[in-house]
């Protein structure tokens, strides 16, 4: 082959790779929308339809990220053997039947067993596709790609609760159109062939761990035990803050609901505006430095919730709590990638997704505190879950790979030429 050949087919495998990437991302933000339209409103749906209290919709709304957390590690690591999109095939069409049966139900059983159903769906989707990104994505490009499909998504969560609010709140129809939406883009992801930038594909490896063998090691990495306990106090706190915001609002704020719908806008329109600066500052100061300012920052958006006397000063919270969310969030997928490799990063964000159970801690703990402290018990509670997460990172980037041979052998060379972009060196005070 001659260099113009090689040249021609080199533009065309990457223009393969842009356009699949470019796929990914506004199906992401796609699906958010209809997520947003009708998952949002879940807490206020349940205190207004089935006349649920603080305590009870934080449990309800709990059980589903709980049972999420426990599956998704094995479902990451089964996507490393038969390949990402099966997985997130049937992960797609789950929440689309889960969504259908949510706006369909009419007890409280049969939408919380729908509503479960959604949340486990949710929460192998995250890991799995984040993982299908890495995939397709050359290593140098993958925090700009990864910051495209935030980006898209938070455009769903700009626009969807108002497309929510003026179709009404949590409406049958709502939930209808947006499992026809995810079903819509299972298939799509089904017909589509993903050009994996592997040197061997992941799905046809014969070198392969097996499935519990691969977990196995990727649990027993110690930096990743510090990123999951980390991550898991981080979802806590922004993982399913709509569950413990909205009833917060809409029990003690005059027109809370309305007030609610604005503030879930504004978060998606603050990431929009501030992902592109986010990245280049995280490009900058490494992935660490930029998790423990975002989570500074929720620190004070929790303060500010708590102190906050009208809509301009939540609105002025959520900005704040915001511009955290938009730098921990691609931090915390960094730091993560940055210790896995090609054959086990299904296996690595699988067991990474284990933080979901956060999803779980949060609207439960925060509701229980809510109904019995008020806002003053729930927001401080989650300032210091904030603080407490910082240093679970910065130790768990101190920490030494795992001495065993094999793949944790290339997740330390890979992490040697990574390091310094991963850990910063602004607030570590050097190498560490």
């Amino acid at each position: 082959m001659d260099r113009h050949e090689l040249l021609r087919t080199t533009m065309r495998h990457e223009k393969q790779h842009l356009n699949y990437v470019l796929f990914l991302v506004a199906g992401s933000g796609l699906v958010t929308i209809a997520r947003a339209t009708t998952l949002s409103f879940l807490a206020i749906k349940l205190q207004q339809s089935f006349g649920l209290g603080p305590a009870m919709i934080g449990a309800v709304l709990g059980i589903g990220p709980l049972v999420g957390a426990v599956a998704a590690p094995f479902a990451g690591s089964l996507s490393d053997r038969v390949g990402r999109k099966t997985v997130l095939t049937l992960t797609l069409l789950s929440m689309a039947l889960s969504l259908v049966g949510m706006g369909l139900a009419e007890s409280v059983l049969a939408f919380c067993i729908a509503q479960i159903v959604a949340a486990v769906a949710l929460a192998i989707y995250e890991p799995i596709s984040r993982a299908l990104m890495s995939d397709v994505c050359p290593e140098p490009l993958r925090l700009k790609y990864f910051s495209w499909r935030y980006t898209a998504t938070n455009v769903g969560w700009a626009v969807g609760p108002l497309i929510g609010i003026a179709a009404g709140a949590a409406s049958t129809t709502l939930f209808i159109v947006a499992g026809i939406v995810y079903a819509m883009f299972a298939f799509a992801l089904q017909l589509l062939r993903a050009p994996v930038y592997l040197s061997g594909a992941f799905s046809k490896e014969p070198t392969s761990a097996p499935l519990l063998e691969s977990l196995k090691a990727a649990i027993r990495d110690p930096r990743l035990a510090f990123f999951v306990g980390g991550g898991t106090l981080l979802i806590a706190v922004y993982g399913q803050w709509s569950a413990t915001l909205a009833p917060y609002l809409t029990g003690h704020v005059a027109e809370g609901m309305e007030i609610y719908a604005y503030l879930v806008s504004i978060n998606g329109a603050v990431v929009l505006i501030g992902n592109p600066f986010a990245r280049r500052f995280i490009e900058r100061a490494g992935a660490l430095n930029g998790l423990v300012i975002g989570c500074v920052l929720f620190v004070f958006g929790e303060i500010g919730f708590l102190s906050a006397a009208g809509f301009w000063g939540l609105a002025a919270a959520m900005v704040v709590f915001t511009i955290g969310e938009i730098l921990v969030v691609p931090c915390e997928y960094m730091l993560v990638d940055g210790i896995s490799n090609d054959r086990n990063r299904g296996s690595y964000f699988g067991a990474h997704s284990f933080s979901t159970i956060g999803n779980f801690i949060g609207p439960t703990l925060g509701g229980a505190m809510l109904g019995a402290f008020g806002g003053p018990g729930m927001f401080l509670l989650f300032a210091g879950f904030a603080a407490v997460s910082a240093v679970l990172f910065a130790l768990g980037t101190r920490m030494p790979p795992p001495k065993t041979a094999g793949s944790a052998s290339l997740a330390s060379s890979r992490e040697a030429a990574t390091a310094t972009h991963l850990r910063g060196s602004i607030l570590l005070g050097g190498k560490t």
